[in-house]
């Protein structure tokens, strides 16, 4: 075994504010697990080795908060040229299920990351975990109990009373020997015993006061099958999973900083290699919530659609939605490592999602509320191909030819019959530029027997290719559209945020009150440019003016092809941020 090493000082506390990440936002910020580390290494206190680790539990999909623990774990192991062990904590049969651990790799791989031949279960050193069971019993620090549940929590005590010693805790290193062996044969029914660790009931610790090591859980194991009926606690499984791996930094959330006492004390009292558990803030974003309960609760309620559904702060749900790995990872960089609990502002996240599509997204046009335009003046039957460019941002994505024909679709609210000064787009005797193609002007709306406009009469200046007027003159108003004979018709689903407050977490309301009605909205009929027939399920786009969509992974069939709205264009964050540097 490697020597014991001794824990050393944890570095300074990040006292950044979450939610404004400075000026130069792309520099990765030097947080205090960063300065432990470089302390570590200085010191030559692993060897100069920097393993990590991601322990997620297979009881559920991954969400935006394990995206920055992955970031962080395996961002870490790849900066100081070390690694980043992917290791199942799989020591609760009742919830996990295999489909989970697929989902999880795929997730981590997804986001960018890949754990080489590191990857672990806990499952795997069940036979190890006992033997050290069987060691702290051996050295009188570990007994069985056959209080039930609820006697050991009237045992345990209060923040403010001592606990008071099991009548049982008194039982022989042999006697527990014994039970112990008979636990993990079968003899006993869930409930009726479990080993605790003897420590000290009136420790002012709670978490120190005698805790649970092993429980009876008589579940079929979706790796070990019925080989087992007992399970260790997460606690005493996973700093044991730590020390046989040989991990050097273990990270873990604010919620754990109470158990560190008890991961130190398991290894100090066996004498095995000790890794240093460090703890950081975990992440909370308004308008979500990342609690897994609640999580699993909004799929079993079919309140959401499944993990996935794009609505939902899953990886898969992110990924569904059109979110990018990069636009993730730049995220989990740009908020930093805390050691104090904030909230951060989804609005960041969307900033990091547009920054990122902006760049790699071609440009396309469609029309998701269609109003008809006939262009009277030009020629029936005839089609011509206008030259469209893919991405402003990047040249190197070149142009497009986008078909232009008689009749055409745009926007209704882009046409206003009684329209006041400053409505730029179309109304009655007003000329607008189509986007890449001519000048139109408004002659005449059509309506229906309900007194609703179908169809608008316009004319076109036919010198006006390309959208420039030959004699200079000019519009304020540019659309988008798309030729009605050419269009390709397709459902589109424009989301919002899933929860009408800032901090549903928070709320003590039930979670359903809490949904935003808008959240998705379903749009039949809507029409796009022919050349997304050819998109991929997953493909993102910018449809002009309207945002950034995504071809769902799930939905799209050849010939009815469904869209999801990724993001609006209208980016939030710039907007906070430049009102913060004029109020500076």
């Amino acid at each position: 075994m490697v020597s014991k090493n001794d824990p050393s000082k944890k570095g300074d506390v990040d006292k950044r504010d979450l939610n404004n990440p400075g000026e130069d936002e792309k520099s990765a910020p030097v947080h205090f697990i960063r300065h432990v580390i470089d302390d570590d290494i200085t010191s030559d206190k692993y060897n100069g080795r920097v393993v990590t680790r991601f322990p997620p539990e297979p009881n559920g999909y991954l969400h935006i908060g394990h995206a920055k623990s992955i970031c962080l774990n395996f961002g870490l192991g790849l900066e100081y040229g070390g690694k980043c062990h992917l290791r199942f904590d799989d020591t609760n049969p009742e919830k996990e299920e295999t489909e989970y651990v697929d989902s999880i790799k795929a997730d981590v791989k997804w986001l960018g990351f890949n754990w080489g031949n590191d990857l672990y279960y806990t499952s795997d050193y069940f036979d190890r975990l006992y033997e050290y069971a069987l060691e702290l019993i051996r050295r009188g620090k570990a007994y069985v109990d056959s209080l039930s549940a609820e006697q050991i929590r009237e045992y345990r005590g209060t923040l403010t009373e001592p606990g008071r010693k099991s009548p049982y805790r008194s039982r022989g290193v042999e006697e527990n020997l014994a039970l112990f062996e008979q636990m993990r044969d079968g003899g006993f029914s869930e409930g009726q015993c479990v080993l605790r660790a003897k420590i000290d009931m009136a420790s002012p610790n709670m978490v120190m006061r005698d805790p649970a090591l092993y429980r009876i859980r008589k579940k079929n194991h979706h790796r070990t099958g019925d080989k087992w009926c007992i399970y260790p606690m997460y606690d005493f499984a996973h700093c044991l999973s730590d020390s046989i791996e040989g991990i050097t930094h273990s990270l873990c959330t604010l919620e754990f900083t109470n158990n560190r006492e008890l991961y130190d004390w398991i290894l100090d009292t066996l004498a095995i290699y000790h890794p240093q558990q460090i703890e950081f803030a975990r992440l909370n974003i308004t308008r979500t919530i990342l609690s897994k309960r609640k999580l699993i609760s909004l799929v079993s309620e079919k309140i959401v659609d499944g993990w996935d559904d794009p609505r939902m702060p899953t990886i898969s749900g992110l990924k569904r939605r059109g979110y990018t790995p990069e636009a993730i990872r730049d995220f989990c960089e740009r908020i930093g490592v805390a050691k104090r609990d904030s909230i951060v502002d989804i609005a960041l996240l969307e900033h990091c999602l547009r920054q990122n599509l902006n760049r790699r997204s071609p440009r396309v046009m469609g029309v998701l509320h269609p109003l008809k335009v006939v262009i009277e003046n030009y020629p029936e039957g005839k089609t011509e191909y206008l030259d469209a460019i893919n991405n402003p941002e990047d040249p190197s994505m070149g142009k497009r030819s986008v078909p232009f024909s008689r009749q055409l679709y745009i926007e209704q609210d882009d046409f206003m019959e009684d329209a006041p000064k400053k409505f730029f787009r179309l109304a009655p005797g007003r000329e607008v530029r189509l986007r890449y193609a001519y000048f139109i002007t408004c002659r005449e709306a059509v309506k229906n027997e309900r007194g609703e406009i179908i169809e608008l009469r316009c004319t076109y200046d036919p010198k006006t290719r390309g959208g420039d007027a030959p004699d200079g003159r000019k519009v304020k108003g540019t659309l988008h559209w798309v030729s009605a004979a050419h269009a390709l018709e397709a459902t589109v689903r424009l989301y919002d945020h899933l929860f009408s407050v800032d901090d549903p977490a928070a709320s003590a309301d039930e979670l359903t009150s809490l949904i935003n009605p808008r959240s998705m909205e379903t749009l039949d009929g809507c029409m796009l440019e022919p050349s997304l027939a050819a998109a991929t399920p997953g493909a993102r786009f910018q449809f002009e003016r309207l945002g950034y969509f995504c071809a769902d992974s799930r939905l799209c069939l050849p010939g009815k092809p469904v869209f999801n709205r990724t993001a609006t264009l209208r980016d939030t964050w710039a907007r906070i941020q430049k009102k913060k540097g004029k109020a500076g």
